[in-house]
């Protein structure tokens, strides 16, 4: 950065500790964050800042970062330089190569979407360089499964478009926890009318302000079926637009005659008659939008078909390509740095729509059967791993079994800014920058909120201590291993204008723009081309493709495997339903936990419960204690909420240890189409500790 400035400056740019990528303005005094303000004309975020951005400084500056290099000897470590680092990363990595194959050498990313797109970019390039199949991301068991669903049905990847919704469905979301500046415009809206649905266990906040369902964990299909249901017979839908658009509404009628709302009533444990008001408002809105969580629909067994139900509501009620509905929206064009691998990764022969369909390849094999490859060495052996950007053996089902298949490894390097618990288990562990000690991109709002829009996430403060930004670790890692024709770049700059060569616009231009620059517009004709881009040519109801390749082709309900009915002796043992998950406005998954501001405001983890739980188990407020399920057991305090369902015990997110969810996971079941695990609506008991 060079010589500090005595004045304070005021930077806009962005917060990347979580998907939102809000926009703010950095105060910098003297080289020094100091301040952390909304940016008030960004449009996504609109000057909303959550607990996490407010703390921003005391993140960075934490005396818990990672700094230099470091060397694990026996139970300690010691400080090495980055050239050591990379000569023994090299060697060891062309060692298993030679002895192994390269698909010996896995990699692992976290959160890879466009707020962590270099992560994800230089990770992949060096393991194609490298000629391994074997890259995983946290897109094994979140948020994929959406994206699968809807490219299934309309050949794209569609967004709500809330601002402009009559009605809005929050389907096992809540965003005052997870997505601020959602809350924020929600609350506008109410103000100006707008109908809210909500669905979920608990009653959040928003729930006051409109109409709540509160369903039995895992149940979600058979509502969404139930609606379709009461559209269909009905007549609610918009049947012009489903003549013309989609192909299957036929096959659709008979399916879910079967799911009256009296049947679904039983099952999803609600009244029939708000399972008909709610489908009557929804259909009769002149433009409705369902708002999903982020993983509170695809973590089940039938995770998939829960995603693929809620499209087929927006198609039948012609929530499609329209303002207020689901609409299309321009995702900005990126240079590609894959370097193909012909190998198929593990998990693509068990998943293999997860892999790829309509010529469609996702780059990711399924994790969750990477532990027992680990362990069994089969169907050959996984030696090493680089983690990049993750916390993998706390966040992954079955946290033990991961600790133990990552203990067994040749060679664990973790990239970080924290010591994390994968961390702990590595042999090299490498200080990483945070995204305002780097130059880099910010353009997530148009893969989630909707928004063509994109800005500089600016480096406004110089790295600490040895802190590198991940694509100059893969880029001299690569020079090591001699392949320095794949890695030519040397700086920040070259490596945003590489990224931008495909998008039509410059550095230069984003540089003139701090504010950000819209690069496209939403779609709201479907008349226009490329706007349904299913085989067919129609937004598939019924799906050949699923057919085809052995799943169900219109979505059926299917019972949590672990539910009352479906386990009734398992059941007896564990009477209550586990919810996993739970997120807080402090904390980004494992991440700022050891801020003193935040860890005032959620101390501590808990599990919520309904007061009559609590007190047919002998457990008061404040109470510390045992959540267990057949896989495991976790210790946190009770906090007794009648906002809870009764009978289910509501876990938070992303804590370590004793505390972690992940414990109480399984790697089976899976959804047969994606893999992913069953972390929600699990059998478990609860007693004092």
């Amino acid at each position: 950065m060079g010589t500090a400035s005595t004045k304070t400056e005021v930077y806009k740019t962005v917060c990347m500790l979580c998907f939102q990528v809000c926009g703010i303005e950095a105060y910098v005094k003297e080289g020094k964050l100091i301040k952390v303000e909304g940016m008030k004309e960004h449009p996504f975020s609109r000057g909303v800042v959550c607990p996490r951005g407010t703390c921003l400084s005391d993140y960075v500056y934490s005396p818990d970062r990672l700094k230099y290099p470091l060397k694990k000897k026996g139970e300690s470590w010691s400080r090495i330089s980055w050239d050591e680092a990379l000569d023994i990363i090299a060697s060891r990595l062309q060692q298993i190569k030679k002895e192994y194959g390269p698909h010996s050498v896995a990699f692992s990313v976290g959160s890879i979407g466009a707020e962590n797109i270099e992560i994800s970019a230089f990770a992949q390039r060096f393991r194609g360089a490298f000629g391994t199949p074997n890259f995983f991301s946290i897109e094994a068991h979140c948020f994929r499964s959406r994206i699968m669903a809807r490219l299934l049905t309309f050949g794209t990847y569609p967004l709500e478009d809330p601002d402009q919704s009559e009605c809005i469905i929050l389907w096992g979301h809540n965003p005052e926890a997870s997505e601020p500046p959602l809350a924020s415009r929600i609350y506008q809206a109410l103000d100006r009318g707008l109908k809210l649905i909500v669905i979920d266990p608990k009653r959040i906040p928003l729930a006051q302000r409109g109409i709540h369902l509160q369903l039995r964990p895992g149940t979600d299909c058979a509502l969404a079926l139930g609606m379709m249901n009461v559209i269909l017979s009905k007549n609610l839908y918009k049947k012009e637009f489903v003549e013309r658009y989609t192909i299957g509404f036929d096959k659709l009628v008979e399916h879910v005659k079967e799911y009256t709302p009296e049947k679904v009533a039983e099952i999803c444990q609600v009244p029939a008659s708000e399972i008909r008001r709610i489908s009557r408002i929804f259909a009769g809105a002149k433009s409705a939008s369902i708002i999903q969580g982020i993983n509170s629909l695809d973590q089940h067994i039938n995770g998939f078909q829960n995603n693929r139900a809620l499209a087929i509501l927006h198609a039948i009620t012609g929530n499609y390509d329209i303002p207020g509905g689901w609409a299309t929206n321009p995702f900005m064009r990126l240079t590609d740095l894959r370097i193909p691998v012909e190998e198929e990764p593990i998990g693509a022969d068990v998943h293999p729509l997860f892999r790829r369909f309509w010529g469609m390849t996702s780059p990711y094999g399924q994790q969750m059967l990477l532990a027992d490859v680990i362990l069994t060495e089969k169907p050959y052996p996984v030696k090493a791993m680089i983690v990049s950007g993750g916390n993998p053996v706390a966040a992954w089902p079955d946290s033990h079994k991961f600790k133990e298949a990552f203990k067994k490894l040749d060679l664990l390097v973790v990239m970080d800014l924290f010591m994390t618990e994968t961390a702990r288990l590595a042999d090299i562990v490498l200080p990483a920058c945070s995204s305002l000690e780097k130059l880099g991109l910010a353009y997530n709002y148009g893969l989630t909120g909707g928004m063509p829009y994109v800005l500089l996430s600016k480096r406004i403060i110089d790295p600490i201590g040895e802190a590198w930004p991940d694509w100059k670790f893969y880029s001299e890692l690569g020079r090591k291993m001699g392949y320095g024709e794949q890695f030519p770049w040397k700086s920040d700059e070259e490596v945003v204008e590489m990224f931008l060569k495909e998008s039509g616009l410059t550095l230069k231009q984003l540089e003139e723009h701090p504010e950000g620059v819209w690069y496209g517009n939403r779609c709201y004709d479907i008349t226009e081309p490329r706007q349904i881009r299913t085989p067919s040519g129609k937004i598939e109801i019924y799906s050949k493709t699923l057919a085809e390749a052995g799943y169900d082709p219109i979505p059926v309900y299917k019972e949590p495997s672990q539910s009352p009915i479906q386990s009734p002796e398992l059941a007896r043992e564990y009477p209550l339903i586990l919810n996993t998950g739970a997120r807080v406005p402090e904390y980004t998954h494992w991440q700022m936990r050891s801020i003193s501001a935040l860890r005032r405001q959620a101390p501590e983890p808990v599990a919520e419960i309904h007061p009559d739980t609590a007190r047919k188990h002998g457990i008061g407020d404040g109470d510390l204690i045992l959540v267990e399920t057949r896989k495991g057991q976790i210790r946190v305090k009770a906090k007794t909420t009648e906002a809870m369902m009764a009978g289910v015990v509501n876990v938070l997110h992303g804590w370590e240890g004793d505390a972690n969810e992940s414990r109480l996971t399984e790697l089976e079941a899976r959804d047969p189409v994606t893999g992913y695990t069953e972390m929600r609506a699990l059998a478990c008991r609860i007693k004092k500790s």
